[in-house]
């Protein structure tokens, strides 16, 4: 299996003069990401999908010897479809800005991979992540509730021909190493508390 992790965006929901995975929890938010998927020891390669809308977070990764796909920044879609076309294996997709992501949630998730179903996303429920001053732009109503999308998948790349019209699978798992996302100043803010 592979670790890709998406590193690419502008951030501009955050509003910041700098990189959000940049941001500093500890260390950068991004190194902590990487991190985290290898102290999992589960994966074969890890991979950081970056673009020219990310230029210092591409420069931190390089130096930190993270192996790197450069793409065109068009959008998080388009970038992650254009690297998922060139991997021929298990994978296990995240975003960058899961400061709280840990080895023991990646091998939790890992565990309810199904090579079968093409692509599993990793959902929260809505009371999970209001109960943490948390909301998302991004829900999908699964099992009679309002669920969010934690920005983490499982694909099965040898499926994959097209991201359009997927079967998409989901599994709820309410943690907050997979809720809390930095998409504003306030998530950055409440970060301190978690």
């Amino acid at each position: 299996m592979i670790g890709l992790v998406m590193a690419g965006g502008k951030g501009t929901r955050m509003n910041l003069d700098g990189e959000k995975l940049l941001l500093k929890f500890k260390k950068p938010v991004i190194l902590h990401v990487v991190d985290s998927l290898k102290n999992s020891n589960s994966f074969s390669k890890i991979l950081a999908v970056t673009s020219c809308n990310s230029p210092k977070t591409k420069k931190l990764l390089e130096e930190n010897k993270v192996e790197i796909f450069d793409t065109s920044g068009i959008g998080y879609v388009e970038d992650l479809n254009l690297t998922l076309k060139t991997i021929n294996d298990y994978v296990l997709v995240t975003s960058g800005d899961l400061p709280l992501l840990d080895e023991e949630i990646i091998k939790i998730i890992i565990n309810q991979f199904n090579p079968k179903k093409t692509w599993t996303s990793i959902l929260v429920t809505n009371k999970f992540l209001t109960s943490l001053g948390l909301k998302s732009d991004f829900s999908v109503d699964f099992n009679d509730q309002r669920c969010h999308y934690t920005g983490i998948s499982l694909v099965n790349s040898e499926q994959i021909s097209s991201l359009e019209n997927l079967d998409e699978n989901y599994i709820i798992i309410d943690d907050k190493r997979i809720a809390f996302n930095l998409n504003s100043k306030m998530d950055y803010d409440l970060l301190s508390t978690a």
